[in-house]
């Protein structure tokens, strides 16, 4: 990590919300008159949408069933810590863009499933912002965590994370069910071995637990709502965190260990204001000291 440059990495799986959590971020960005360069994970996949189905068939018939977008090998892991260690040592870097559709094909002019070439960061910028799958990865090749000052996990409890996907993909990317479905189990294996082994790295964790019947994921008709929920916020090191502050600032809060405490679902904004508006203020300030 580095003082002189600081990076926040927000890592989550897919349909887990951390674009939600990046909205927040742009607002107190906005709020606080931080100059912020933007970096997503998708940038750093290896392959574009019609390679990434011609090595998934490879792999299939090769007789490998776990390849996807959450494999190590599927992105280019080296090329994002590199990013990471040139950033914190000199406030430069490069990214590129993933184009999902064809509203950002019009934007960025270039055809859906394919990158925009690499291009540098902006001068000046007070701090990188990361958000992805792959944030805080730490592995026999790439340590992604040591390069961020302060890592976030979006972590919804694994039915509602389901849930979220399913209708993101259905109504966003036009798929069915069963393909979504086929997805979630072909990526079960780097799920468990490449995604949640980062959320031991991360300084806080944010994980929403439905308090509505979310049994069978692959029928719900609709996503529990925000007051249907809890979020259990969890602080891997919790000294000079102001607990008692932040549940005063939180109707209906609690705490229910040391490091941790749930609001409600509704109230996941106000905390994320309270507990990280501080925190960017110190990595920027602490920055311009150096």
């Amino acid at each position: 990590m580095s003082k002189k440059h600081p990076i926040i990495s927000v890592t989550g799986s897919s349909g887990a919300g951390t674009s939600t959590v990046k909205g927040t971020f742009d607002q107190i960005f906005r709020r606080e008159g931080i100059k912020a360069v933007s970096i997503e994970g998708d940038a750093f996949h290896r392959f574009g949408r019609m390679a990434m189905k011609a090595e998934l068939e490879k792999r299939t018939e090769s007789g490998d069933h776990t390849f996807s977008h959450f494999s190590y090998d599927a992105n280019e892991l080296a090329k994002l810590e590199d990013v990471f260690r040139t950033y914190g040592q000199t406030g430069a870097g490069e990214t590129r863009h993933y184009v999902h559709d064809d509203e950002e094909a019009e934007k960025y002019g270039v055809p859906p499933g394919q990158f925009t070439d690499w291009a540098a960061f902006e001068d000046g910028s007070d701090l990188l912002f990361y958000e992805g799958l792959h944030g805080a990865v730490v592995n026999d090749e790439v340590n992604l965590a040591k390069y961020a000052d302060l890592k976030i996990g979006v972590v919804p409890v694994i039915n509602l994370e389901w849930i979220q996907k399913i209708h993101r993909d259905k109504a966003q990317r036009g798929y069915s069910t069963e393909a979504v479905t086929d997805v979630i189990l072909r990526r079960m294996h780097d799920y468990v071995h490449c995604i949640t082994p980062q959320f031991t790295q991360t300084d806080v964790n944010f994980q929403r637990v439905p308090v509505v019947d979310t049994s069978n994921p692959f029928i719900a008709r609709w996503i529990p709502t925000a007051d249907e929920s809890l979020v259990v916020i969890r602080f891997a090191n919790p000294r000079g965190i102001d607990f008692p502050y932040l549940t005063s600032m939180i109707h209906d809060s609690w705490m229910t260990r040391a490091n941790s405490i749930v609001i409600p679902g509704g109230k996941m904004d106000l905390a994320m204001q309270l507990i990280f508006t501080p925190m960017v203020h110190r990595l920027v300030s602490e920055s311009k000291r150096t």
